[in-house]
């Protein structure tokens, strides 16, 4: 099957969804219509259930195999969060300004900063900057942690990237599934995107 093929698709829980995260069993969703974080049903695309988030510009979403992490672009803070209660454990600050969506790779965040164009590394303890490079287009939206790589999506060229994290360059690039691709979550052979233009949660192959 090739890179971008849509497997799946179902709707999502809410008409403005942003980050997607993985959890290992379950697709946790950011929505910013509702102001929102939904829990998926990945099978059915039924919702599991859902809570308030932290503030109310929820964009980016991830799973640090423990607690879910939300990115607000309202407040430019990072939110760890009680996946069973929805309390807010700890927030550090962005290190940028509009926090589109984020990342984790087992030891540190990954933040994607549409505002100026940069992918930064950040500690997860005090929100330090590691390091930064370009985001792939101007227009990249979604970031999720492949295993190895990044992946970016992008809604000016609707493309998605697979990026280098030590270096930021480009290793390849395919079809995204939808016009507003906005949050990725990687499942650990497939990906799931979130798809603003359709209201869409797809499940794409990456070859």
């Amino acid at each position: 099957m090739a890179a971008g093929a849509v497997i799946r698709s179902f709707a999502a829980p809410d008409a403005y969804c942003h980050g997607l995260a993985w959890d290992g069993r379950t697709l946790w969703l950011a929505g910013s219509d509702a102001n929102r974080i939904f829990q998926i049903d990945p099978r059915s695309g039924a919702t599991i259930r859902s809570f308030a988030a932290p503030s109310t510009g929820p964009w980016g979403m991830e799973w640090d195999g423990r607690c879910l992490w939300n990115s607000d672009d309202g407040t430019r803070f990072l939110y760890q969060i009680d996946p069973r209660t929805g309390t807010t454990i700890r927030s550090i600050a962005s290190p940028s300004v509009w926090s589109q969506d984020i990342a984790w790779d087992g030891r540190s965040l990954w933040v994607m900063d549409r505002n100026d164009g940069k992918i930064y590394q950040v500690d997860p303890r005090t929100g330090a900057v590691i390091r930064s490079f370009a985001s792939p287009t101007a227009n990249t939206r979604g970031l999720t942690w492949g295993g190895r790589t990044l992946l970016a999506s992008d809604t000016g060229t609707d493309l998605i990237y697979e990026v280098d994290p030590r270096t930021g360059t480009v290793i390849r690039s395919f079809a995204a599934p939808d016009g507003e691709t906005r949050g990725l979550a990687w499942d650990g052979r497939t990906l799931w995107c979130a798809g603003a233009g359709s209201v869409l949660i797809y499940q794409v192959s990456v070859n």
